[in-house]
Order: C-alpha cells, then structure tokens, then sequence
C-alpha cells in the first residue's frame, strides 16, 4: 500500500537538502528557496515536471517500481533510503549487494563530474548503467537495452553490428576477453546466477563462445590503452582508467586520450559532434 503523503515528504526533504553540485548541475541563477528546482528533479529522474510535483504533493498515482528505481538514482540515494522509498510506494526494495543496478552515491558524485570525458558505469556483466554524453557518442545508446542486450558481451557474440568499432585486429582477442571474463564471473556467483544464465544462452546462440568456452580460459586481462575506429572522428586510442566498487560490483570506466595526440583532437571534435 503506497503511502502518499509520506512518499511526498521523503521526496521533498531530499530536494531541498541537495544542492546543484550535488547531482552535476551547474549552480544556475540565484535560487529562492533551499534545494533543487522541482524541474531539476524531473530531469535528472527521466519524468516530467508535472508528473514529479504531483508525487511529492501525494495526490499522484502509485509509481511503478521501474520509476521508483528511477527516482531513487537520480536523487543519489543510498541503499537504505532506496529501500525507504521502495517500501514508501508499496514495492518490495530490490535485492541489495551484487547484481543490483542502483549505482551508489559515491561513485555517481565522481561519475557526475566526467560530463566532458567519455565515462560509463558497468556491471559485472559488461552491462551499461550510467553513461556521459560522450560515452554515448563514442558507444552509441545503451539506455533502451533490455535483458540480455544489455550486456556487451551478448551483443559481441550475437550481433553482426557490436564490432564494427573494434579494429579488426583486436578482435579475436576481446572475444577470448569476453568469455574469460564472463567465466569467472560465473565461478563467484555459481550456477544459479545471471551470469551462469548468459552463458548457457550464449553456448546455445554462438559456435565462437562455445568454442572459447571450452578453452577454460581465466585470468585475462585487458590493456589499458583501447583503440576503436568511430564512424565519423576515425581511429581512438585512449587510456581507460578503472575504478571499482567492491560492494555493488559496478566499474566506472574512463576514457582520456595523451594531450597533443591526434586521439585526442579527434576525442575534442567528438564532443562538438555529440553537443
């Protein structure tokens, strides 16, 4: 049973006790009253305005679990005050730890600064859950993916498209980093894992994982300098630095290229082609 008018109040007291920096924003004009703008809000939670202000007056509907989801991440909540919310709208909170989407509130302070630098957050499965502008411009969109196209080594295996940006080079070896990779995932989280699930779809839908499969390969790594041939700036070589987050299980990757290199004057035109 949701409750309105306390889901209201918990939304409005966290409004009004963040400020701009907080989530990313600009600082803006001079603000009238505490916090951020109910349009700020709406934004950075993917809804409308109109929708937004009837939630925390309590007379809107009761919002689904995806828009809780939505709420509770851009408000940078913790895992406790998502759970809070979730309960607060009538939802059973999702399960906490590894596999969850929600990307903490610390990694997504960092992650808001990088508005200008291609950076992504990802799961243990290669699974995209947060992306700058020019993350999405050298990547393409993840947003709308769903099940297993979310991650990007179902894509890599399973469709024609998913290389194009790699060198044709580099290929075989990121195929075997995929399977690698996906297999020691599988040995932490054990055979009834959404990992141990994507790999028993991919041995049925891919003749080249199943053939790595069977190398039992573990332990590779990749480089820290990554190469892609974008479609509209040409060949990128940059450096990707990694951040972790043990508890969730969620990586931030970030991109930069050498100053005074032809990638990273191709990687400043992308970001006039992404604006």
């Amino acid at each position: 049973m949701t409750d309105r008018s306390e889901f209201g109040a918990f939304l409005r007291g966290r409004r009004e006790a963040l400020q701009p920096s907080d989530v990313g924003l600009p600082p803006g004009q001079r603000r009238r009253t505490a916090g951020l703008r109910r349009e700020e809000v709406a934004s950075l939670c993917h809804m409308s305005a109109d929708y937004y202000a009837r939630l925390e007056r309590g007379t809107g509907p009761q919002p689904s679990e995806q828009m809780v989801a939505a709420i509770a991440q851009g408000f940078h909540l913790t895992r406790q005050e998502r759970d809070h919310l979730f309960r607060l709208a009538g939802h059973r909170p999702p399960e906490s730890g590894v596999g969850t989407d929600h990307v903490g509130p610390g990694m997504m302070r960092i992650f808001d600064r990088l508005v200008d630098t291609p950076a992504e957050v990802v799961s243990e499965l290669g699974e995209t859950l947060q992306q700058t502008p020019l993350a999405t411009a050298l990547f393409g969109d993840a947003s709308q993916r769903t099940g297993h196209e979310r991650s990007s080594g179902w894509r890599w295996f399973t469709e024609p498209g998913a290389r194009d940006l790699f060198p044709v080079e580099d290929r075989e070896a990121t195929s075997r980093l995929y399977t690698s990779s996906l297999r020691e995932v599988v040995a932490r989280r054990g055979p009834d894992s959404a990992a141990a699930r994507l790999a028993d779809d991919l041995l049925d839908r891919s003749d080249e994982f199943r053939a790595l499969w069977d190398r039992h390969e573990v332990g590779l790594r990749p480089g820290t300098v990554k190469r892609y041939d974008h479609p509209v700036v040409g060949r990128l070589e940059l450096h990707c630095q990694v951040l972790l987050d043990p508890e969730q299980a969620h990586v931030l990757l970030v991109y930069t290229a050498v100053p005074g290199t032809e990638s990273h004057d191709r990687l400043r035109l992308l970001s006039v082609v992404a604006a």
